[in-house]
């Protein structure tokens, strides 16, 4: 089976609060490669790909022990694999 990819893009509280590295831990956790990053307009884009029950479990892990991290909206479609990718990273940083 091929790998999936997926782009979300979170609004709400979700920069300076930990959410990047959160979400390179939950990706990393789950064995999905990609990238975030935190956009002008206060929202983080994420793209994520793997298995598609890990990218499933991705949002759900990032924000479930995390009590800072607010989603107020999301959307998610999915965009062409990314041949080669190794590992997941922050961009911005």
């Amino acid at each position: 089976m091929s790998p999936e990819r997926r782009h979300w893009r979170f609004t709400g509280q979700v920069q300076g609060v930990g959410f990047r590295y959160r979400a390179r831990w939950a990706a990393q956790a789950l064995g999905l490669t990609g990238w975030v990053e935190n956009n002008r307009d206060g929202s983080v884009e994420l793209e994520a790909q793997g298995d598609p029950a890990a990218l499933d479990r991705l949002v759900p892990t990032l924000t479930g022990a995390s009590r800072w991290i607010e989603i107020e909206g999301m959307t998610c479609h999915t965009v062409p694999a990314v041949l080669d990718e190794r590992g997941f990273r922050v961009r911005g940083d």
